[in-house]
């Protein structure tokens, strides 16, 4: 192939593409995954956030959108297996192909590599199709070229060798950066860290907690076998359940009359760790989006008080709309930063810290391409500094339950081995009977991983103020 055909060039863009209307041009379930991809590559967006904006659209009928979700998460998740084989097979530095005709060639691709009950010549066609309307016939030739001969090969297919370079090896078949799986090898050892990078490439399940505000468990239960969804209970928590999949639920009356939410087990555990009761106060000091703070207000029987603080009113909106959808009336909410509110003292203050996330990449695969080694070190600044203002704002005798989406070690037990240096009238208190013995540590905090609990990957512990 000519790399000259498709390598990007602004100067030369086809008329073609500039006079046919945009929405023309990324029609369908996988024209809109380009267009999400481009957007993805070419700016700081985030998957979630360009992913709903388009289920949201009533461009596509649900099941073009299913099709849509899974082409765009897949090619995010399997990025740099795909783009390995691409690479081998593309005559040219695939990596300086235009955008569009590079995120055409991953979506035909991942449908060709993960999508069984796609054809293989119709992941073909619309690539093609695409490009043509886009660049015109020479190129999209071009393109046909390079994927019926991966097809023709797709036995063939060579990646790294694990007896030259095992962690390339690993990197590329499980399409995770090669610094992180080389974190994860020295932390776990090879074979366990394969398991954990195969946990974050599963599809995940859907988990729910159902608001014991306003409907009885059981009850919920049957509306779901009703509506003939499958599900299993949580083997954690008592009023969480798995859904495989729920079409359309941010839609659904059930998710409209605030029956449940949408919520990690991980998340539940940080909650009940904090063990809120009715009547305390309490201090959520990162709330949004939500999920805690809501969580919070149900356990606690609408009795007692919330403080809901986020640094951003935006963010802090989805807290607010959150609350008032479950019927959570015992919450205020608090534009104001983290690192240096002052409010009067609560019983127990929550910090669910801003973390890398690196414990949530089956849901956010895109957040493993962001993060860089650096990241954690500014995180772990910012960590520091919320939970030595969290030490301000709780009573003698209270607890604070510092919390994360991640299993890093640096941002979890060695941040409050360093608070508990400078604060010795704080100590660890063991959860007891208030979370499963199964996700708690010899140390005493909760730690969840993707591999080991078949959940997000979590750290909480509950730090216990002295009278």
């Amino acid at each position: 192939m000519d790399e000259k055909e498709i390598t990007y060039n602004e100067e030369q863009k086809t008329s073609k593409a500039e006079v046919q209307p945009q929405e023309r041009l990324y029609a369908g379930p996988r024209g809109t995954a380009v267009k999400i991809l481009n957007r993805i590559d070419r700016s700081d967006a985030y998957l979630d956030k360009l992913l709903d904006a388009e289920l949201r659209s009533d461009e596509m009928n649900e099941l073009d959108k299913g099709l849509m979700n899974e082409i765009v998460t897949g090619v995010v998740r399997w990025q740099m297996k795909v783009d390995w084989v691409l690479t081998g097979f593309f005559h040219g530095n695939f990596t300086k192909a235009e955008t569009n005709i590079k995120n055409a060639l991953r979506v035909a691709l991942y449908q060709i590599l993960f999508l069984d009950k796609v054809p293989q010549s119709a992941a073909v066609n619309e690539g093609v199709e695409f490009i043509k309307r886009l660049r015109g016939q020479k190129v999209a030739d071009l393109v046909n070229a390079v994927l019926r001969n991966i097809i023709r090969n797709l036995e063939n297919i060579r990646y790294p060798d694990p007896n030259e370079d095992r962690i390339r090896h690993l990197a590329v078949v499980e399409s995770h950066p090669i610094w992180l799986v080389n974190k994860w090898v020295a932390r776990f050892g090879y074979d366990e860290a394969k398991q954990l990078l195969a946990a974050n490439n599963r599809r995940p399940d859907l988990t729910l907690r159902v608001n014991r505000l306003k409907i009885q468990f059981d009850y919920f239960l049957s509306q779901l076998s009703q509506y003939q969804f499958q599900y299993t209970r949580s083997t954690y928590l008592d009023n969480f359940v798995r859904v495989q999949h729920m079409a359309g639920i941010g839609s659904s009356e059930m998710f409209r009359q605030g029956f449940f939410s949408v919520q990690d087990e991980s998340g539940g555990l940080a909650v009940h760790l904090l063990d809120p009761k009715p009547g305390e106060r309490i201090i959520d000091l990162c709330s949004a989006p939500g999920g805690k703070t809501s969580f919070i207000g149900e356990l606690m029987k609408n009795i007692g008080e919330i403080v809901s603080i986020d640094r951003y009113e935006n963010r802090l909106n989805l807290v607010k709309n959150s609350a008032q959808r479950l019927g959570i009336a015992n919450a205020h909410f608090v534009v104001a930063d983290a690192t240096s509110i002052q409010v009067p003292p609560a019983d127990k203050v929550l910090v669910d810290a801003p973390c890398s996330g690196l414990g949530v990449l089956a849901k956010k695969p895109d957040a493993k391409w962001r993060r860089e080694p650096e990241d954690i070190r500014d995180l772990v600044k910012l960590q520091n500094a919320i939970l030595e203002n969290a030490a301000t704002l709780v009573k003698a005798g209270g607890c604070i339950v510092y919390s994360t989406c991640t299993m890093e070690p640096e941002e979890n037990l060695e941040v409050v081995r360093s608070f508990l240096v400078n604060h010795p009238e704080f100590s660890i208190e063991q959860p007891g009977e208030l979370v499963p013995k199964e996700v708690v540590s010899s140390e005493g905090f909760v730690e969840t991983f993707p591999h080991r609990h078949g959940m997000d990957g979590s750290f909480a512990i509950r730090l216990r103020r002295q009278n």
